[in-house]
């Protein structure tokens, strides 16, 4: 063997043969080929690429002869020879060329390059022949499936692997790293059949919609049958997407910590508003949407106006986070999986038919299907009774999106959980808090802004569960806090009793027993369900039919362990049912989830499905000894008691060798009938088969398959009985789930500082007040070098604070925290401070950061103040409204004008609660008028001047503590250095700022000084007098040195006194100067000299006034001075 693959391989080095003329036209076009850029391909000598097998992948997967696509490289094509781009027909990327190839290379080359024989059967022209396949039987099959499920990604059975075929082995070559090659009329790969599971999961999460088409018949079935010569039958199994995923059969876990996330599929459906009938603007838009998550049974559902920013279904999609998006029309999408369906289908009422009929036929075949039939059809008509009921109180829209969502997971036969086992929730109604999409995604609620994941975010620094379900749990508490006082009271009450029960364990009284056994029961449990399946996706698949014995087992097992467990707590059945000893559990809410876990009826229930099974056989994942079924061995019993007597050896036994069985092993020197088949031997033994043995282990091996697929039939009967008991478990495992999340909070609340937060009446004024607040998640990095800030917000009095402060001074932590902790507080947690007494907030907006959407057109400026109008539009008086520099898109006077206006409507119209954040301390100025609703705050810092010679801007101690005042200055500079601009620029920048700030400060000083009488501030007259000064006698005015206002003329200046405008002539001005002496008190004490205009009288006044004040400081004025 080693010398004819030596010779094959060298066969690639030998010269190649010269053709008899040179080929007019280049090789066909290799764009039928896979791109395998990743990983780079497998070299297999043996293998060829034949050009006319290129040209048959153009024709994939097609039932009928298409003509050829135009080939991808036809304008190379038309180029020279020497300069047209030589493509690898593997990876469709350019060869570079090598002036010296590697022996490597060479055989690279020489192994992918078609033959000269190859390339003289292409023709000539750059048209690709239409080639006329001749598909094998297999081949027939792939293409008959492939017809039916088009979008599919197909995984095809062929023995012990499982292929791909024409695109979809591209597409799986590129996912999956394997080889994919030609192989009579398509290209294929394939998997090994034990690595289906894993290899499902990593097509899914790629997007991929994957079917799993497997071998409806075995080898001896197919024998002994009718399709003897035949290909084996082959049918869809399984379909895989991402929201189906955890719902169908297991396929094994994917990426750490994915169970703890929800894989919500979400049907959107949206209806233009009538402008003329409504209130909207003319791109406003009526949306209804259901959300699934399939894998649960959690069904949401709800109606709502959105508007041209679609800010309101952009909410609902962050806070679900989905899997999967069924919708009429979808823009791009990256790592979501988009399925759209036709914008007519079900309008109007036929969806509510659809459903209604959906509804009455899956309840009929769940009844044909239930042996009990009798026992539960009477419950089963009234619980399909009260759900039609609910569906008929649907939104219109809601009730097409439901209808299309039905129609989709039938595909994938999960339709059931809608009609049977869904428990359906409008998706907002007054019990929780409305989190806007800029609140979820700025504030970092559910994931950090920096790579998308749980790190660093509210939710990891809040979730302690122990188990996935309780984690998912979890997750949509932070997404959706509470916003009735008494559900949050009830939570913060749980909370308390398992933190209390935490406490010392040396305790002596009764009381203080029972508590310190509450949290070694929960922790146990708790604990076993961590280290058990998903129960809560488990018992969904039990209901789904795909779940194996195995999980079945677990699954049950650890709902009857937890029941016992907590059952510890309670006393004896009573007549009016279960009930927690007086003295172990105070919370309602505590006492109603552990009832629910450990009721009588979950025992009993869990343990007679546990006893209709042999757990050992299940374990053992052996389907026909689950129901205790005999196989058929006497037939194989006879025939060994022959052979003995044959042989004359009473010791003789079958044996099994390498998964042979039933093997006659025998010395070398013993003779046997000529008719047994050898199978192996040794040196001293050989093993046979006898023909009978053969024959009756044929048969033996027909009976057990028929028996598998009886067996498989009575496993999926008795699963389908598990409908009547899937309510009342799904509810037990969310009372499980919810338990874990108040001992998370309760592990949460053993933090130090952390408090329990009071929430006031909800007829006293909206207020939040938190004394030495923290940063929930910034805390947990900066330990004890965290500086805490008090908040104080009233309805009453000052419900708006406007903060400035300098760059990375800590603004945009300090409001964070602020919505954070009253996130936290409505969660139902308690929240790091001394104190903290809140009024409950029906939401929270925010408008923070900067973003664009170019591809929809619209700005960053667009995109800002479109944020800014959904929140004018949807806060209320009991919401928290937060604003991080707003204006800062556009120029200055506009950004402050916009900011200032949208201040005033908010505190003014809605007055809400209002943290704003701004860099123009005009604001402040401009926003007097609203004292006493509205406070000025600064996060302040120290400043030092730098010690270098050339520095010219001062470094900055951030202290991050909120005191009152407004700061002037924002130390850019300091964010420049730490962002290592050049030096150079840095210190050209100061000189730059300090001229601009100087001309700032010297307007301001013109300004104010008209405002000044003559025993007031000096200060403005000796500015005005010095820039006089410099524009009368100096040729070159500085423009950042000098007061000089647009004029009437060159000779003109314009200054301002006493409120009021003048224009002075330079003239007139160089006049008073020459009589500035003593001459100039003298004619102001004699009145107004005629020969003087007023407008000298006027300047000879002020420069009196000014040498007076200076004078009364026994100092000389500057413009007095020998140089002046």
């Amino acid at each position: 063997m080693g010398k004819q693959k030596q010779q094959i391989i060298s066969r690639f080095f030998a010269p190649k043969p010269k053709p008899s003329s040179p080929p007019s036209s280049p090789p066909p076009s290799q764009s039928s080929l896979p791109n395998l850029s990743t990983p780079p391909p497998k070299i297999s000598a043996t293998v060829t690429f034949s050009p006319l097998k290129r040209l048959r992948t153009s024709q994939l997967l097609s039932p009928v002869n298409k003509p050829p696509k135009t080939p991808l490289l036809s304008s190379n094509s038309d180029l020279p020879e020497s300069s047209r781009t030589k493509l690898s027909p593997h990876t469709q990327n350019p060869i570079p060329h090598l002036s010296n190839p590697t022996l490597h290379e060479k055989f690279l080359n020489k192994l992918l390059e078609p033959s000269h024989e190859d390339r003289r059967n292409v023709s000539t022209s750059n048209t690709i022949v239409s080639v006329n396949p001749k598909y094998t039987p297999l081949e027939q099959q792939v293409v008959e499936l492939k017809a039916k499920y088009k979008d599919v990604l197909l995984m095809v059975e062929v023995g012990y692997k499982f292929r791909f075929f024409g695109q979809d082995a591209e597409n799986a070559a590129r996912v999956l790293g394997i080889f994919a090659h030609m192989d009579h009329n398509f290209l294929t790969a394939s998997i090994p059949t034990f690595r289906l599971n894993f290899h499902v999961r990593r097509l899914v999460s790629a997007g991929y919609k994957v079917g799993v088409v497997k071998q409806t018949e075995t080898a001896t079935i197919k024998a002994h049958g009718s399709n003897k010569l035949g290909p084996f039958c082959r049918g869809l199994s399984a379909l895989y997407t991402k929201a189906t995923l955890e719902a169908s059969e297991d396929v094994g876990e994917g990426d750490e910590g994915c169970g703890s996330c929800n894989s919500y599929l979400v049907c959107v459906v949206e209806k233009k508003i009538d402008v003329a009938k409504g209130s909207g603007s003319g791109n406003d838009v009526k949306i209804g949407i259901v959300a699934v998550e399939i894998s649960t049974g959690d069904v949401i559902y709800g109606e709502f106006d959105d508007n041209l920013l679609r800010t309101g279904i952009e909410a609902k999609i962050l806070s679900l986070s989905p899997a999967e998006l069924l919708i009429a029309y979808a823009g791009p999408a990256s790592n979501v999986r988009v399925e759209r369906v036709s914008r007519d289908r079900y309008a109007d009422g036929g969806a509510l038919a659809e459903v209604l009929t959906s509804y009455d036929r899956m309840g009929d075949s769940h009844l044909n299907d239930n042996p009990q039939r009798e026992y539960v059809e009477l419950e089963e008509k009234t619980k399909r009774h009260l759900a039609i009921k609910a569906i008929m109180a649907m939104p219109d829209l809601a009730v097409q999106a439901l209808a299309l969502t039905i129609d989709h997971l039938k595909q994938f036969g999960f339709e059931r959980i809608l009609c049977l086992g869904a428990s359906f929730r409008p998706f907002s109604n007054n019990v929780e808090m409305t989190l806007s999409a800029n609140a979820i995604q700025q504030l970092e609620v559910l994931k950090n802004n920096s790579d998308g994941s749980e790190s660093g975010s509210l939710l990891e620094r809040m979730n302690h569960t122990l188990t996935i379900s309780g984690s998912r749990l979890l997750r949509h508490w932070v997404s959706h806090p509470l916003r009735d006082r008494n559900m949050i009271n009830a939570r913060l009450d749980a909370i308390s009793e398992i933190l209390e029960s935490m406490g010392s364990h040396n305790t002596c009284s009764d009381r203080g027993y029972e508590r310190t056994k509450l949290h070694q029961l929960l922790t146990s449990v708790l604990t076993n369900l961590g280290r058990s399946p998903d129960i809560q996706r488990g018992i969904t698949r039990i209901f789904h039919r795909t779940a194996t014995a195995l999980e079945f087992i677990a699954v049950i097992e650890a709902i009857l362990l937890s029941g016992k467990q907590l059952r510890q707590l309670q006393v004896e059945e009573e007549d009016e049912g279960d009930r927690l000893q007086a003295n172990s559990i105070h919370s309602p809410l505590l006492r109603k989830l552990i009832l629910t876990a450990s009721s009588s009826n979950i025992i009993s229930r869990t343990s007679r499905l546990l006893a209709a099974l042999n757990k050992e056989a299940a374990e053992q994942r052996d389907i026909p000894n689950l129901n205790k079924v005999k196989q058929a061995k006497e037939k194989l019993d006879l025939l060994i008691g022959l052979y003995r007597k044959q042989l004359r050896n009473q010791k003789l036994e079958f044996t099994t060798v390498s998964g042979t069985t039933h093997l006659i092993e025998l010395p070398q020197d013993v003779k046997v009938p000529s008719n047994w088949v050898k199978v192996n031997s040794t040196k001293k033994a050989i093993r046979y088969h006898a023909p009978e043995v053969l024959t009756a282990l044929d048969d033996l091996s027909l009976a057990n398959e028929e028996l598998l697929l009886v067996c498989r039939s009575t496993w999926q009967n008795f699963l389908n009985e598990f409908g009547g008991y899937y309510s009342e478990l799904q509810v037990a495992v969310q009372a499980l789930a919810a338990l874990d999340c108040l001992h998370s909070l309760a592990l949460l609340a053993r933090n130090k500082d952390y408090i329990r937060p009071v929430f006031v009446d909800d007829s006293e004024p909206v207020q939040i007040c938190v004394s030495s607040g923290r940063h929930p998640v910034m805390e947990t990095m900066l330990q004890d070098s965290f500086v805490p800030n008090d908040t104080s917000l009233h309805a009453d009095g000052e419900y708006c604070q406007i903060v400035t402060g300098p760059n990375m001074g800590g603004k945009s932590c300090y409001i964070r925290q602020v919505a954070l902790l009253a996130i936290m507080a409505q969660v139902g947690s308690f929240v790091p401070a001394s104190s903290a007494k809140l009024h409950v907030l029906d939401g929270i907006y925010t408008r923070m950061g900067a973003s664009d959407s170019i591809q929809q057109g619209r700005s960053t400026f667009l995109e800002e103040l479109g944020e800014a109008s959904h929140i004018l539009e949807s806060c209320t008086g009991q919401s928290l409204v937060i604003l991080d520099e707003l204006g800062r898109g556009t120029s200055t006077h506009d950004g402050v004008a916009i900011a200032y206006a949208t201040l005033q409507y908010l505190l003014e119209q809605k007055r809400c609660m209002v943290l704003f954040v701004t860099h123009y301390p005009e604001i402040v100025k401009m926003a007097k008028g609203l004292t006493g609703c509205m406070g000025s705050y600064h996060v302040s810092y120290l400043t030092s001047q730098k010690g270098e010679p050339n520095g010219d801007y001062e470094d900055v101690v951030y202290l991050y503590k909120l005191v009152p005042g407004v700061s002037e200055r924002s130390f850019g500079f300091k964010v420049a250095q730490l962002a290592q601009l050049p030096l150079s620029c840095i210190n050209r920048a100061s000189v730059m700022a300090m001229r601009l700030e100087d001309v700032v400060r010297k307007k301001k000083i013109l300004q104010e000084s008209g405002r000044n009488d003559e025993a007031g501030d000096m200060e403005g007259y000796k500015e005005m007098f010095s820039n006089l000064n410099l524009a009368a006698y100096s040729q070159d005015i500085d423009p950042a040195k000098s007061f000089e206002y647009p004029a009437t003329n060159e000779k003109d200046l314009w200054y301002g006194v006493r409120g009021s405008v003048y224009v002075v002539t330079l003239p007139a001005f160089q006049r008073c100067l020459e009589d500035r002496p003593d001459a100039t008190e003298q004619r102001l004490r004699s009145g107004f000299p005629t020969g003087r205009g007023g407008e000298e009288m006027a300047i000879l006044r002020h420069i009196t006034t000014y040498r007076q004040h200076w004078r009364d400081l026994g100092r000389q004025p500057d413009w007095e001075s020998d140089d002046s």
